[in-house]
C-alpha cells in the first residue's frame, strides 16, 4: 500500500517504521488556521448521524471552525429521538445547525455519513441522489464500500470520496479534544484514505477534516484496508479478545484455582485496563515483560507461548470472515432484525457485579500479573503479526491493534466496565463483541489455559520473536505521537 502523499496545506514529513517510510501530518490546535483553505469552496459541512462518532465529530468540527464562515450542521431523520440531544449540544433550528438528514444532505458541500453502517446499506442509494454534483462524500468507516464491493457496485463518479477514521471510540473523540482545550495535540489519531479525488482538492479536505476533529497525528490508508483492519479489530484485541480472555481468566481463578473473587477481577481485568495498559501505552509491550522479575518472566512466557497460537486461529478466521464480506452481510442482517431482537445487557453475570464492588473499593493500582500479562500481549501480538501479513501499513497495525486498546478503549472498561466499553461503541462494533468474545473464551479455556495448567514449556522460538519483534521499535516511534493528554474519564 503506498503511504506517501503531498498537501498543498499543512506541511508533511516521512518517519521510517522497521524500514517503511510513511508520510504524516501532525495535527493540533495550532493547525485550525488552515482549515479554511483546506475547506476551500465548502461552506457548509454535513453531519449526519448522532450515534458514537456524530456527536464528536459534529461538535470537534464546530468548534475547530468557529471563527470561520464554513458551517457545521447536523442532519438527522425527521422524529428522530437524538434531536433534543443535538440542540443539547447546541446544534438547532433556529441558528440553521440541525435539520432533516436530506435536506442537510442536499444543501451541504462536504456529507459526512455517520449513520450506523447497517442503515448506510439500506439509504446508500437515496443518500448518493440527494448529493450536490461535485460535492465530497465522506465516512469514517469504510463498511459501505466493503458493501459495494460485495455486490459490484461503486461510488458516484460525481462526488469526492474520503474518509476519516478515528482510532477511538466516539466519546474518546470528544473527551480527548475537550480535555486539550488548552493543550495542542490533545485528542485521537486518524487514518485517512481518498478513494475519488476529482478535483484535486481530496487530500487536503480530509486532512482538514481529521484535524478539525482534533487528530494530533494523520497517517494514509484507503478504505479497503481501514474496513478489513477495523472491523477485524474490534473482533479482536480492541473488544471482542479482551471481553473473552478476561472472561476466561476470572472464570478459571474462581472455579479451577478456588481464588477470591475480587482478587480473581483484580489480577485479570484491572490488571489489563490498569497497569498492563498503561505501561503498554507508556513504554510499549515489550515494557510490560521487561518489568517483570526472573520468575515472573518465566510466567509470561509459558503462558505467551499457551496463547498465542489458539488466539491467531480465531483472529486469522475474524479476518478471513471479515475480507470475504461474510462479516459485513451479518452485520446488515442484524441490522434488520432489530426491531424484533435489540441487544442485550452483556454485564449482569457475577464476574461484573464483582467488578462493580472492585472499582469502588479501588486503592492504588495493583502489581502486573505475569499470567494475565503473557495472554493479553500474545493476543495482541497474534493480531499485529496478521495484520502484517495481510499487508496493512504498520502505523495502521500499532493504531488498530496496540493504541485505541489502551488510550481509547480499555479505559472505558477500567471506569465502568466491560458494556460500558463495548456500548460506547458503534452498532457495528458492539454487534462483532459480542459475537466473537465467546469464541476467544472458548480457545483461550480449551487449549491455552489447559495447555498451560498441564505444564506446558515455554516455546522460545515464539518468546524469542516476541522480544525480537519490530513492532517494538514501531511503536517507540509512533509513541511520540500519541495524545498529549491521557484520557481521564467522569460521571
Amino acid at each position: 500500500m503506498e503511504t506517501t502523499f503531498t498537501s498543498a496545506v499543512f506541511d508533511t514529513e516521512t518517519i521510517d517504521l522497521a524500514g517503511t517510510k510513511e508520510t504524516i501530518v501532525r495535527g493540533g490546535r495550532d493547525k485550525f488556521s488552515l482549515l479554511p483553505k483546506a475547506f476551500a469552496g465548502i461552506e457548509q459541512i454535513g453531519v449526519i448521524g448522532w450515534g458514537s462518532q456524530g456527536p464528536a465529530q459534529a461538535q470537534n468540527l464546530r468548534d475547530s471552525l468557529a471563527d470561520t464562515d464554513i458551517r457545521v450542521k447536523v442532519g438527522l431523520r425527521e422524529g428522530s429521538g437524538s434531536m433534543d440531544a443535538a440542540r443539547a449540544a447546541g446544534f438547532s433550528e433556529e441558528n440553521n445547525t440541525l435539520g432533516e438528514m436530506y435536506a442537510v444532505i442536499a444543501e451541504s458541500d462536504m456529507v459526512i455519513l455517520l449513520i450506523s453502517d447497517a442503515a448506510q446499506v439500506e439509504n446508500y442509494k437515496k443518500i448518493f441522489a440527494a448529493m450536490k454534483d461535485g460535492a465530497t462524500f465522506g465516512l469514517s468507516h469504510g463498511f459501505l464500500l466493503g458493501y459495494l464491493e460485495s455486490i459490484g457496485e461503486k461510488f458516484p463518479e460525481n462526488l469526492n470520496v474520503i474518509g476519516v477514521c478515528p482510532k477511538g471510540m466516539g466519546p474518546s473523540v470528544r473527551r480527548l479534544y475537550v480535555q486539550g482545550k488548552e493543550i495542542n495535540g490533545a485528542g485521537i489519531n486518524c487514518s485517512f484514505a481518498v478513494e475519488q479525488d476529482i478535483d484535486g482538492r481530496a487530500t487536503d479536505q480530509a486532512l482538514g477534516w481529521a484535524i478539525g476533529v482534533g487528530a494530533p497525528y494523520v497517517f494514509k490508508t484507503t478504505l479497503g484496508y481501514e474496513y478489513r483492519s477495523d472491523i477485524f479489530g474490534e473482533r479482536g484485541i480492541l473488544l471482542g479478545a479482551v471481553h473473552g480472555v478476561s472472561e476466561a481468566l476470572y472464570r478459571r481463578l474462581v472455579m479451577e484455582k478456588g481464588v477470591d473473587e475480587k482478587k480473581a477481577f483484580i489480577d485479570t481485568v484491572e490488571n489489563i485496563t490498569g497497569p498492563i495498559s498503561r505501561t503498554i501505552s507508556h513504554d510499549g509491550i515489550l515494557a510490560v515483560y521487561n518489568n517483570l522479575d526472573a520468575e515472573g518472566k518465566k510466567t509470561f512466557a509459558r503462558m505467551y507461548s499457551a496463547a498465542y497460537h489458539p488466539a491467531f486461529e480465531i483472529l486469522l478466521e475474524i479476518y478471513d470472515e471479515v475480507s470475504s464480506g461474510n462479516e459485513i452481510r451479518s452485520v446488515v442482517m442484524a441490522g434488520r432484525r432489530f426491531d424484533r431482537y435489540p441487544m442485550g445487557k452483556i454485564d449482569g453475570t457475577r464476574m461484573w457485579k464483582v467488578g462493580e464492588q472492585v472499582r469502588a473499593e479501588r486503592s492504588g493500582e495493583p502489581e502486573v500479573d505475569a499470567e494475565t500479562a503473557g495472554l493479553y500481549c500474545a493476543v495482541m501480538m497474534a493480531q499485529i503479526d496478521l495484520l502484517i501479513e495481510k499487508g496493512h501499513c504498520l502505523s495502521e497495525v500499532c493504531n488498530e491493534s496496540v493504541i485505541e486498546a489502551v488510550d481509547s478503549l480499555n479505559p472505558y472498561m477500567h471506569f465502568k466496565g466491560v458494556a460500558y466499553m463495548v456500548d460506547n461503541c458503534s452498532t457495528t462494533a458492539r454487534l462483532g463483541s459480542r459475537k466473537w468474545a465467546p469464541r476467544f473464551d472458548y480457545n483461550i479455556m480449551q487449549q491455552a489455559l489447559v495447555d498451560y495448567d498441564n505444564g506446558a514449556p515455554a516455546d522460545q522460538q515464539l518468546v524469542d520473536a516476541f522480544t525480537n519483534h519490530m513492532v517494538h521499535d514501531v511503536l517507540a516511534t509512533v509513541a511520540t505521537m500519541r495524545p498529549s493528554v491521557d484520557i481521564a474519564l467522569s460521571e
